[in-house]
């Protein structure tokens, strides 16, 4: 063997070594941000679940307290509790649609999780399309009941929560679709729409309607 083909093998060789070691620190890299973004998710959930939890907890606790006779104060705008009809009134509407809206919430998550992970969604894809009807007939209904600002927050979760739904979707459409660096693109792009749809807009936007429910309905400490 003459001397370039000994340097011509080892070029060779370093050349794979090189690969090999960028695909393994982008495989160690990958890993690490999955890994990150996991347990962000997690906090995420579990920090939207606790509030939920307690809004439930609450209003429980103010159905006792009806029960009982004890009227309970409504916060409005400047403080002071209305008439005792107004407030049953706006509390019935959100005993409606908060249920409503969190189911909507659920089955969309169960949804977009199906679709990321590759398995068959189709029933999942309608429950989450029924669900966003349902609550938006519940809004409907019930809107000249709820107090401005609720009304507003939750039109904007529907919304959002539709536009996510439709982003996914287009995904699986799309994943039907020949392989190739556009559709791959396109992919990515619908993916990561309904991620900052659903795990960011969508979820601020809920805490948000806990909060005003609580503040309209449920006693301070």
């Amino acid at each position: 063997m003459d001397t370039d083909q000994i340097i011509s093998l080892m070029d060779q060789n370093s050349i794979a070594l090189v690969i090999s070691a960028v695909a393994l620190i982008v495989a160690v890299g990958t890993l690490v941000y999955s890994s990150s973004a996991r347990r962000n998710q997690a906090y995420l959930d579990a920090q939207l679940k606790q509030r939920t939890e307690t809004l439930w907890r609450d209003m429980d606790e103010l159905r006792i307290n009806q029960f009982n006779g004890t009227p309970p104060p409504l916060l409005g705008a400047a403080g002071g509790a209305p008439e005792s009809a107004q407030f049953s009134a706006e509390k019935a509407a959100y005993d409606i649609i908060w249920p409503q809206l969190w189911l909507l919430h659920d089955r969309l998550d169960m949804f977009l999780r199906t679709v990321e992970s590759g398995e068959p969604a189709g029933e999942l894809r309608l429950e989450a399309r029924n669900a966003a009807l349902e609550a938006r007939n519940a809004l409907n209904r019930h809107r000249p009941y709820c107090h401005e600002e609720v009304d507003t927050l939750v039109t904007r979760v529907i919304d959002t929560e539709i536009k996510a739904h439709l982003a996914a979707c287009q995904y699986m459409d799309l994943l039907k679709d020949t392989a190739t660096s556009d559709t791959t693109h396109d992919r990515n792009i619908q993916r990561e729409k309904f991620h900052l749809l659903y795990d960011g807009e969508a979820r601020e936007l809920m805490n948000q309607v806990v909060s005003i429910i609580r503040r309209r309905t449920l006693r301070t400490s």
